[in-house]
């Protein structure tokens, strides 16, 4: 990793993750730990410098470091333009309400989940990042379907980097994994690079579990038509969210703004002193 500014950067991830929702487990949403963040968005940031990124859901917050990072020199390098895509309200309007208090005029969100056709109205990019359920019970299909959306978003043309479970002690991973490869390589896209095992996360039942970047691009020849449609085949929908957790929700839907990183009034009780009533 190029030598930064390692105080600015943490605390520029600090400020991201006061921002960001809590995350709903029965969606494997699942965050990164700080540390990882840092490097995740230098790497992130460097990977698609000057480029239209596209991130297909994005939990962990990594395109507001990016961006935030970027927009205030910690980083001289960057995506000239981040999209988020994601189907939880609350993510979208947060990266959307930091976008505007922080002046970070190339960063946007919108409502959107994968079950769905790329959107027409979306323009092209030139690479996705993805970190999608990592499909331990359906054999990598939830991965393969965000990777679709990514591949489609970039019009069959490009790069993308999927952030995957990757564990050498573990059979499912490693299984998951060449089947992922397999269905990008189906797809016109081959491995250019992978990093093993480099994040760790907020996961109690598997804290020793980690992840890799792997890193696709577009064979030279590839289609560069978009070609989307919403999931029809509903065996690829079995286990999305683990063992018997098929999608059933469209929209996770914002009920309140919310000051994120404060406490609400739902989660305390205030005992007054005496005469203060």
């Amino acid at each position: 990793m190029p030598e930064i500014d390692l105080k600015r950067a943490l605390n520029a991830v600090s400020d991201v993750i006061r921002n960001r929702p809590r995350p709903i487990r029965q969606f494997d949403q699942i965050y990164m730990k700080a540390g990882d963040m840092v490097m995740q968005s230098e790497f992130v940031a460097r990977w698609a410098d000057g480029k239209r990124l596209v991130f297909i859901g994005d939990g962990d917050a990594i395109s507001v470091c990016v961006a935030y990072m970027h927009s205030r020199g910690v980083l001289s390098y960057g995506p000239s333009k981040t999209v988020v895509l994601d189907f939880d309200e609350r993510i979208v309007n947060a990266i959307k309400r930091f976008a505007d208090n922080e002046r970070i005029e190339n960063l946007d969100a919108q409502l959107y989940n994968v079950l769905d056709a790329i959107p027409d109205r979306l323009p092209d990019f030139d690479c996705f990042y993805t970190n999608p359920p990592w499909g331990q019970y359906n054999s990598g299909e939830s991965i393969n379907l965000f990777v679709d959306r990514g591949v489609e978003a970039i019009s069959n043309c490009g790069e993308g980097l999927v952030v995957i479970a990757d564990d050498s002690d573990l059979d499912w991973p490693q299984e998951v994994l060449a089947e992922v490869q397999q269905h990008a390589s189906r797809r016109g896209f081959f491995v250019a690079r992978m990093q093993p095992e480099l994040h760790v996360y907020h996961l109690d039942d598997a804290p020793d579990l980690k992840s890799c970047n792997l890193l696709f691009r577009s064979r030279p020849r590839n289609s560069s038509e978009r070609d989307s449609r919403p999931v029809t085949d509903q065996q690829r929908l079995e286990n999305f969210y683990g063992r018997a957790k098929i999608p059933r929700v469209r929209y996770v839907r914002e009920l309140k703004a919310l000051n994120y990183g404060e406490a609400q009034e739902s989660e305390y009780k205030l005992e007054l002193l005496e005469g203060k009533e």
